[in-house]
């Protein structure tokens, strides 16, 4: 089935051939700032195609002979987005984005014009910028974008010019603890959606600032509320009942990610090692900043429940110095984001040992693809990356075809270096063989360990066996890591066809794209899920990584992971013959080894008497109706809780503590305490201008999978399409006075991005309407949109576009200051910014899609590839070759830094594939890129234009 007869898909996952790569076996798989200034043009004049010029201090080469055409490139002015051939409507400021006039300025590899006699270029007049270009922007400007809201007093200068809509005043004082509110919460900004386009630009915008009254906290410190890479709330001022967040239609829900890093040195937050723990009595919720101490310090008041509690004696001693110490400085006073040293009473048992429990799938799919061979090749070259601190980490293998293969590794010591393979035949009912020697401590019996591992693939070279029994190997590596608890690894490349937990080939493409899809998308076999929650029980953690050609059921294998804290990791098509596969999973399995996980670790949120956490999303077992259950924490994972609100909040601000109870990988047993405080009000205002688009949508991701995983995906789409009318009427009717004449589409400044993302997660692969998407895609899509931190999902909904040929001087190049590479300005998600002469990154965190355009200059392509002119690229999946020269030196840095993950503060394993796609090439592979171009009409999907169109039509019918 061919994606150009209306997938906008590649062809189904499962085939051994590849189109795109190198003539090997591949079949592409999965769906897929800072910006500096820049110097201008000198008299408008291009140098011949043999000339270089200064310009701004670096060398600027431009290769066509002929003359070139002005304000074409998609960065000729990144304040209005300007495309070549025409421009956006100028929108009006709002929210912090002043507008200035800015002269256009080309970079770079521009479009040849035919060789006629014409006037020499002339600029035409400035265009006017957009969002997020500073007062102080410079030509061109090519500048961060601005905060789009106001300072925490208001902006007193804008209020007159909404007046007349009664929005957007300042919040009129309400009694809060029977006093009068004496500080101004984030100012209304309303926009219209219509008149004022959607800039790519404001999705980088910060949450709308957290405005507390003055002294909230009870020291002075910067760190005393929770930084937003760490929780964030979909609205940053609480409604003060039920029946007001009722009103706005808006959710009330915290984004968390614990960990924002893989490892503790990348982002330490302050440790209290005394193991001094002052709880309250009767919430438990841990003392923070915002708790307020009584009877001169010697009792403090909790600011959840109000109770008052006794300052333990050593709060202010130092046992190990033997001194008193100045409170102030504790860290739990001062940063919202700490980590406490537990002492023994948080302790079970023991802290258990680090221990992973590798089983290798050897069937003949497995051991053709060489899937066995590079899986145990990293994990022997990874080794010294395990985390083995306190040199108690253990390691097991297993192997699994139609038989359980247990491998017993001696210790170094006993001078004998082979392992004893161990084969039970009995699936019903797997026994250890030799229970006491199949988990082995690494420090002990490194050098086997290595032997074996070395020797692993040798074993099995030969094999013809198409069996696959990983149910019942499942429940033998249970049985035997459960005494410890730990992490179970699954690296398979075929369906479990024997044994329990036994899968059919169930994918029929006659049902793609239609109701029944859905039942696809769910368990086939409710082995898993029993499973899994008997492996949560005994703190045993499944993940899995799934390599096939052909049909793998990811739907039902992923409740594994998704009861035990795991992941799934999806590979569809995977070959180790192609350098790019082989490399690809070795960086990403070689970095999860490393990552230093947290052991038999419980959360849970408390807030303040008044508000409760009602619904909790990730990948978890809810073991009671606030507790959430990890046998492993992992580090690159977010999760969202719903949030109620019971009683009538009486306070001026709320505050929401999470705590992970964990044991590090380095057995120490810890708390992580994360504290969110946020202001309250009466005011239907307040609550929307105080609203983050982002962390909404992300709650909406949750909510979606959850609905296409139970009514299907029809149902899913159609929930995100009623949520977002409901919203936009909502706020129409509410807050900017029911009917507004000239037909536009009002909605605030700080939710314009709303309307996009929420079309980008209905046009996502894991939910749009299509009968070309393979199931297993789709399921792996979902197990993504359920999982990945904010960031990456923000960006794995709407993609990252970035114009390479006129990329400003600095593009590609350290900062001066910070050292990070700055990147080009985003573009936005369209093929009207597409310019045929055009080179262009498009990401979406997952997959990098390098973008050629069909008359791209040879210079360019020379430069790039190394190559004469575009129909000598070769498409497909591909890395760029190292050429000594500027300007491929820095696509190669723009490509490198849009794949890092730290700098956007997450911890992901993740290197997205780079596919290599001309415009006049291969035709499935140029439509799976489309399909990233989120406001482009595709398949069965609308264009943002008309997506916008149908929203006004239904809000405005609606409210009237």
């Amino acid at each position: 089935m061919s994606a150009s007869q209306g997938g906008g898909h590649p062809p189904q996952g499962y085939q051994a051939s590849d189109p795109y790569g190198q003539g090997q076996h591949q079949q592409f798989g999965g769906q897929p700032e800072q910006p500096g200034s820049e110097p201008a043009l000198q008299g408008g004049s291009i140098a011949p195609a043999s000339s270089s010029t200064q310009v701004g201090g670096h060398k600027k080469r431009t290769y066509a002979s002929q003359a070139f055409e002005f304000g074409a490139g998609a960065n000729s002015a990144l304040g209005g987005q300007l495309r070549g051939g025409g421009s956006y409507p100028v929108a009006q400021g709002y929210g912090g984005y002043p507008q200035q006039p800015q002269a256009p300025q080309q970079y770079g590899y521009q479009q040849p014009v035919p060789a006629v006699d014409q006037p020499s270029p002339t600029l035409a007049g400035p265009p006017v910028p957009g969002y997020g270009d500073s007062a102080t922007a410079g030509v061109g400007g090519y500048q961060p974008p601005t905060a789009g809201y106001p300072p925490q007093g208001g902006v007193s200068g804008v209020t007159n010019q909404f007046g007349q809509l009664g929005i957007g005043g300042q919040p009129q004082p309400s009694p809060q603890q029977g006093t009068q509110k004496s500080y101004a919460l984030n100012q209304l900004y309303p926009t219209d959606l219509i008149s004022q386009p959607f800039n790519v630009s404001e999705l980088d915008l910060p949450p709308p600032p957290i405005v507390l009254p003055p002294h909230s906290s009870i020291t002075p410190s910067p760190d005393a509320n929770a930084p937003s890479k760490y929780v964030r709330s979909t609205i940053n001022a609480v409604p003060t009942s039920h029946s007001l967040l009722k009103k706005s239609r808006l959710p009330f829900a915290l984004i968390i990610q614990p960990y924002t890093s893989l490892h503790d040195a990348e982002d330490p937050v302050p440790i209290v090692p005394d193991q001094v723990i002052s709880r309250c009595r009767r919430c438990r919720s841990y003392i923070n900043p915002y708790a307020t101490f009584l009877d001169h310090g010697h009792r403090w008041r909790c600011n959840m429940c109000n109770l008052t509690n006794d300052v333990p004696q050593a709060f202010d001693w130092d046992a190990a110095a033997q001194k008193g110490v100045d409170r102030w400085q504790r860290p739990e006073l001062n940063h919202s984001v700490v980590e406490f040293v537990a002492p023994q009473e948080y302790m079970v048992r023991p802290p258990q040992p680090l221990a992973y429990l590798f089983l290798f799938d050897v069937s003949y799919a497995a051991v053709t693809s060489g899937l066995l061979a590079t899986s145990a090749r990293t994990i022997l070259e990874s080794l010294d990356r395990i985390p083995n601190a306190d040199r108690r980490t253990r390691l097991g293998f297993m192997a699994v075809d139609s038989s359980l293969h247990y491998f017993s590794i001696p210790r170094d010591e006993t001078g004998h270096s082979d392992p004893s393979m161990l084969v039970v035949s009995d699936l019903e009912e797997p026994f250890l063989p030799v229970p006491g020697e199949l988990l082995v401590p690494l420090v002990d019996c490194r050098e086997n360990i290595e032997s074996f591992l070395g020797k692993l693939q040798e074993m099995f070279q030969n094999t013809q066996n198409p069996a696959s029994c990983m149910g019942s190997a499942l429940r033998a590596g249970h049985k035997l890591i459960a005494p410890l608890g730990g992490k179970v690894v699954v690296l398979t490349a075929s369906l479990p066809n024997i044994g329990a937990g036994k899968l059919d080939m169930r994918e029929d493409k006659k049902i793609l794209g239609t109701s029944k899809e859905g039942s696809l998308l769910q368990t086939a076999n409710s082995f898993y899920k029993s499973f899994a929650v008997e492996c949560s029980k005994n703190q045993v953690s499944i993940d899995m990584f799934l390599f096939s050609t052909a049909y793998q059921d990811v739907a039902s294998l992923s409740n594994l992971p998704r009861y035990t804290g795991g992941q799934t990791w999806f590979y569809p098509g995977w070959n180790a013959a192609r350098t790019e596969d082989a490399i690809k999973f070795a960086r990403e399995f070689s970095d999860y080894l490393s990552a230093e996980i947290a052991l038999e670790a419980v959360m849970r949120v408390r807030a303040t008497t008044g508000l409760r956490m009602s619904t909790f999303y990730g990948n978890f077992f809810n073991r009671s109706s606030d507790l959430c259950a990890f046998p492993a924490f992992p580090r690159d994972q977010g999760y969202v809780v719903e949030v109620a609100i019971d009683e009538t909040l009486t306070r001026q601000y709320v505050c929401m503590q999470t705590a992970i109870l964990h044991t590090t990988c380095n057995g120490e047993r810890r708390i992580r305490v994360l504290t969110l405080s946020l202001p309250t009000t009466e005011n239907l205002a307040d609550v929307y201008a105080s609203a983050d688009q982002t962390a909404i949508t992300t709650f909406f991701s949750h909510k979606a999978v959850e609905r296409a995983l139970s009514s299907g995906l029809e149902a899913a789409r159609d929930a995100l399409q009623a949520k977002l009318i409901e919203l936009l009427q909502t706020y129409r009717k509410e807050l900017a006075g029911g009917n507004v004449g000239g037909g536009g589409l009002q909605f605030p400044a700080n939710l314009r991005g709303l309307p996009v993302l929420f079309l980008g997660l209905m046009k996502h692969v894991a939910l749009r309407k299509s009968a070309q998407i393979p199931s297993d895609l789709r399921s792996a899509a979902l197990c993504l949109l359920s999982t990945l931190p904010l960031p990456l999902l923000i960006q794995y909904i709407y993609p990252k576009m970035y114009s390479l040929h006129d990329m400003p001087d600095n593009a590609g190049r350290p900062d001066e200051n910070s050292g990070e590479i700055l990147l080009p300005p985003p573009t936005n998600l369209t093929s009207e910014r597409l310019v045929s002469f055009g080179l262009y990154l498009i990401d979406d965190g997952q997959t990098q899609f390098l973008w050629v355009g069909k008359d791209a200059v040879p210079q360019l392509i020379n430069d790039v590839f190394s190559l004469p002119d575009v129909s000598a690229v070769m498409v497909g999946k591909k890395s760029l070759p190292v050429l000594e020269n500027d300007f491929n030196e820095r696509v190669r840095a723009v490509i490198d830094k849009s794949r890092d993950q730290r700098s956007k503060n997450v911890g992901s394993i993740v290197v997205p594939h780079l596919y290599i796609v001309r415009e006049d090439g291969e035709p499935s592979l140029r439509l799976w890129a489309q399909t990233l171009l989120v406001e482009d009409r595709a398949d069965q999907s609308v264009s943002l234009a008309q997506w916008m169109g149908m929203l006004r039509e239904k809000v405005s019918w609606r409210v009237g």
